[in-house]
């Protein structure tokens, strides 16, 4: 199988790649920059510009490009940016994958889609939410048209929050309960729908394989934790006090309106994944965190 893979820098997509590879598959990296290597194909998403004939024969586009929504503050302009990494590379893939049929089109999403859910589970047969994501979420996955428009599978992953020292909510956790420094967010009572690395990673190398699936599905673990329940988790596995409180008001100054994301709540269950009979490796946050730190393989 050769596969197309845009984002594979980023933090899922460096691992993605890895594993695939280590699987034996043709991975083709799309790059920003200009191609040096035989598996690099370079491309301005910005510009709409890909060299389809560079591209050979495909038999997967896994789209995973887009800024990171918590790396800056949510001003006005990097609000577009956030929205156009996410919009401008969907639609060039979806429409070069219409034209070059390959037999899927794996274009991520993410489980903003569904707002704030306060403590009610959702599935992905729950309609769009409120808010700045889910009309980002929104709009990203209806740039996929053009790819299910011409008859090709199209899978929406929307991934939760992906726990790994490398970056992310984790990347930023991490170094203060390592330093004796961490604690609930907020009211703690808030529902974060996360996914280790490897069930996120595992999951994706499913939905490549796995033809009856399409549309949307989450990829999140199928115990959603508090943000209590993961400070506890936390402390638990890396044997580190966890009696720091940071209340919403300082989250607010400090993180703008990004504080929405954390201090909301989001219960999402992967009930596609669950029916297709996928075994998470970490179903539950006590067996992520212990991952997370080592303890177990």
């Amino acid at each position: 199988m050769r596969i197309i893979i845009a984002g594979s820098s980023g933090l899922i997509g460096t691992e993605l790649v890895e594993s695939l590879r280590s699987d034996g598959l043709e991975v083709i990296r799309l790059v920003r920059r200009k191609a040096v290597a035989p598996t690099e194909v370079s491309w301005d998403p910005s510009n709409q510009q890909l060299d389809v004939a560079a591209l050979g024969k495909v038999d997967a586009i896994i789209n995973l490009a887009g800024a990171g929504v918590g790396d800056h503050r949510w001003s006005n302009s990097y609000k577009k940016t956030i929205l156009s990494s996410r919009v401008d590379t969907t639609s060039l893939l979806a429409r070069i994958a219409a034209e070059i049929k390959p037999e899927v089109f794996i274009s991520a999403s993410a489980i903003g889609w569904y707002g704030d859910t306060a403590d009610r589970k959702v599935d992905e047969t729950a309609p769009v939410g409120a808010g700045f994501l889910a009309d980002v979420v929104s709009q990203w996955e209806a740039a996929a048209d053009p790819a299910r428009a011409a008859g090709i599978r199209v899978v929406h992953p929307r991934t939760g929050l992906v726990s790994s020292p490398k970056g992310g909510a984790w990347g930023k956790l991490l170094p203060l309960f390592k330093l004796g420094l961490g604690g609930k967010l907020g009211s703690g009572k808030q529902y974060w729908s996360f996914i280790s690395m490897r069930d996120e990673v595992a999951a994706l190398k499913y939905l490549l394989t796995n033809t009856s699936l399409s549309g949307p599905v989450n990829l999140t673990a199928p115990q959603p934790a508090t943000n209590a329940q993961v400070t506890k988790a936390m402390a638990k596995a890396f044997n580190r006090p966890a009696l720091a409180h940071v209340p919403a008001f300082a989250l607010k100054l400090v993180l703008g309106e990004f504080s929405q994301e954390v201090l909301g709540s989001s219960r999402v269950i992967p009930q596609v994944l669950l029916d297709a009979d996928f075994v998470f490796q970490d179903p539950n946050i006590e067996s992520a965190m212990e991952n997370l730190a080592g303890n177990k393989v």
